[in-house]
């Protein structure tokens, strides 16, 4: 297939497209699939048809590496509105944040203290704060983020990406913490001496990641969160959860809008937690390009789209 996975992730590197492709009607026609809409209201609205099969909902406002103290200061704001509205309308929602948003970059200790006010306006919402994981430069300082903020705010989660070698060092060193760990295969470009390039190699680290969550599951030292449209591979791990005794709410399955809506709805019949990850906002282009690049086979789909 000619768009294989390193087409669609250089594509995500240009900024001219996220500039100009995004306003191309047919483009965003094609996005349906992946979004319910830019405004954060139809994502809202989306969680709460969500709702009425037993899912959850994750929000994340698109849009990561901002350049500025104010930009930082809105997506902070936007994230408090977002909190309230999930309590006010009795949503089951929670809010996943990239660290680069809150002006990771620019101005680390604005970062901190931003994430930290979100987490504490999860907790007086009952609602959950997740730290989204971005390229492997920035793993280091967003595992020492979330070190500090799970410390004071208990409901605070963090996503860590299969491909990357590092990973099982990192869980394993997370345990001390009694995480909460939303699995991923992993969506950036990374070089092969940092990350698998292989799909087979990433889905076996994935597996063998997932078996050490749910030990520590079965210890009650983890959560373990497997956000992964694998269907085969998701059989195996609820296969596995149950050799270890580890029971559906002390485990989940996280899956994203639009993407194998009938086996969430199918495992949610099962009696397992399922959530769905909304994103929402104008700076969709690199995130759908990375969406694309982790199923190359989409594509006929999106051409479709954007014919129709």
């Amino acid at each position: 297939m000619p768009f294989g996975r390193g087409f669609f992730l250089a594509l995500a590197k240009s900024s001219y497209l996220n500039d100009h492709v995004t306003k191309w009607g047919f483009v965003r026609r094609a996005t349906r699939r992946f979004m319910p809409g830019e405004a954060p209201e139809d994502a809202l609205n989306a969680c709460a048809e969500l709702a009425k099969s037993g899912r959850g909902t994750i929000f994340t406002k698109l849009g990561e590496a901002i350049t500025s103290r104010d930009e930082a200061t809105v997506v902070r704001d936007h994230y408090f509105w977002i909190f309230d509205q999930i309590k006010a309308k009795g949503l089951p929602g929670h809010v996943s944040v990239k660290p680069t948003q809150l002006g990771l970059d620019i101005e680390p200790g604005m970062c901190q203290n931003y994430t930290e006010e979100l987490a504490a306006k999860a907790q007086s919402t009952g609602s959950f704060l997740w730290i989204d994981m971005e390229d492997s430069s920035y793993v280091d300082r967003t595992l020492s983020l979330y070190r500090s903020v799970k410390a004071k705010y208990p409901d605070t989660g963090i996503a860590m990406q299969a491909y990357l070698f590092r990973t099982p060092k990192d869980v394993q060193d997370l345990l001390t913490v009694k995480p909460v760990i939303r699995l991923v295969k992993g969506a950036y470009a990374e070089p092969p001496h940092i990350a698998f390039p292989r799909k087979a190699d990433t889905d076996r680290a994935y597996y063998e990641l997932a078996d050490t969550m749910l030990k520590a599951a079965a210890s009650g030292t983890c959560l373990p969160i497997f956000g992964t449209h694998d269907v085969a591979l998701v059989g195996r791990i609820i296969a596995r959860a149950k050799a270890l005794g580890v029971a559906p709410g002390k485990y989940e399955v996280h899956m994203l809008y639009g993407i194998k809506d009938g086996e969430q709805k199918r495992l949610r019949a099962d009696n397992q937690v399922v959530k769905t990850l909304i994103s929402y906002g104008s700076s969709w282009f690199k995130w759908y390009m990375r969406r694309l690049a982790e199923r190359p086979a989409n594509v006929g789909f999106v051409i479709r789209s954007m014919l129709g």
